[in-house]
């Protein structure tokens, strides 16, 4: 679950990162009442689940997929774009009437970058908060790192700007230091960070207490993402994250009711939304127009390949996990319903504790509960396959059958493109 840069601060700030001063506002008005308080010189920042707000582009909603197809082929377009400019969603005002008309600009209008996609995301809340007098970035998070099983603490001087530009141009200028997951973070980790970073004397100390803060924070919140970009070193010699990115686990949500409470729907795709909401466990959309509903992970990304292979694309991941009762599997196609570029749909079933004829009786239900409109393809095996096709023969379900997954894949992809 990501949260808001805004709330990303409020919980950094709990744990004494020091932050700029500032509040989120809804409506210009609020804006203005909040650089007034402020001292009027502010930055007015959009709120959206998205990097790549300084570059990107605000437009109507009917804008948006030409501006995301610009920013995609003509990258030019982009060019020089700088935090404050008058095009991003990031920007200066160097007073309380500026904010206002500033926060005007953005609210209510379509966010388009990179990241967010062709359709951009809605910005309904912006922060206002001081400007700071910029003398150094540091680029800081922390993830975790599966191969090592351990909180991995990530660094570079190259803050401001995308990580993933970095690491591609240059990848030695990322300082990555792994800190023992039961020991926990412990100062020499930061004396090390600062010294790679060529920090010394108050600034290292002041890095290595806020690292430590960033680590507990990311800890007890079970984070997968505690990113600050940049964090900075101003003309003062004060360190503030003037940029916040927080993920947490969406599996330890249950045990942190308070960050639970800081969800946006609004800004996650309405289809797992919905999916979340009727209990489809790990479905994730994605841009092709081939639904998939398979039992297991590894099953479910050698499904997508296969169906890539074969010159298709999946549009959903989908692992409908160990399936005791059909209704799980007629939520499942609800769900891959709902999404309008879907042609055809795919169920690959390997059944062990999945049985084949529960699964069958849920393709069954959901054609009399929603009316099958789009081809659908089953390859079945396993458990309870005999039972599994005796029910599909008696119900007459007009299904595309296939015995191997390579076969599946061309027939969806096939049925995918006649339709």
């Amino acid at each position: 679950m990501k949260v808001h840069e805004y709330q990303a601060k409020a919980l950094f700030a709990k744990y004494g990162v020091e932050v700029p001063q500032g509040r989120v506002a809804s409506t210009p008005a609020e804006a203005r009442a909040i650089a007034e308080e402020l001292g009027g010189k502010v930055v007015v920042k959009a709120q959206i689940h998205a990097g790549g707000r300084g570059k990107g582009r605000l437009v109507s909603e009917s804008e948006t997929a030409a501006m995301y197809e610009r920013l995609t082929t003509d990258p030019a377009s982009n060019e020089g774009q700088v935090r404050g400019d008058r095009v991003g969603g990031v920007r200066l005002a160097s007073t309380a009437a500026e904010a206002e008309q500033e926060a005007a600009n953005i609210l209510g209008k379509h966010l388009v970058s990179i990241q967010p996609g062709p359709e951009g995301k809605l910005v309904k809340n912006v922060l206002v908060e001081e400007q700071s007098a910029v003398a150094s970035e540091i680029y800081l998070a922390i993830i975790i790192d599966g191969a090592q099983a351990a909180p991995l603490i990530m660094a570079s001087t190259e803050g401001g700007q995308e990580i993933e530009v970095v690491a591609a141009n240059d990848p030695d200028a990322i300082v990555r230091i792994p800190v023992n997951a039961a020991s926990g973070y412990e100062p020499y980790v930061g004396r090390t960070l600062a010294a790679r970073l060529g920090l010394a004397g108050e600034q290292a100390a002041a890095l290595n207490k806020l690292v430590g803060s960033l680590y507990q924070a990311a800890v007890d919140s079970d984070a997968s993402l505690a990113e600050i970009n940049p964090l900075v070193v101003t003309e003062e010699g004060r360190v503030l994250a003037l940029d916040a990115k927080f993920t947490v686990d969406d599996n330890a949500l249950y045990r942190h009711e308070d960050l639970s409470e800081l969800r946006d729907k609004d800004e996650e795709d309405r289809l797992e939304v919905l999916a979340d909401e009727l209990g489809v466990a790990n479905f994730i959309k994605l841009d092709g127009n081939i639904g998939c509903i398979v039992n297991g992970a590894g099953l479910a990304m050698a499904t997508m390949d296969t169906i890539k292979f074969a010159g298709g694309e999946p549009a959903n991941f989908l692992d409908i996990g160990t399936v005791n009762d059909p209704a799980r599997v007629v939520n499942a196609i609800r769900v891959i319903s709902e999404d309008p570029s879907v042609k055809a749909i795919l169920v690959n079933i390997f059944g062990g504790m999945a049985r084949v004829d529960i699964i069958a009786q849920g393709v069954i239900d959901a054609e009399k509960e929603l009316g099958l409109d789009v081809p659908v393809v089953m390859r079945l095996v396993g458990t309870n396959l005999a039972e599994g096709e005796a029910l599909l023969a008696e119900a007459g379900l007009d299904v595309i059958r296939a015995e191997s997954l390579g076969e599946a894949a061309e027939k969806a992809v096939a049925a995918a493109g006649a339709a």
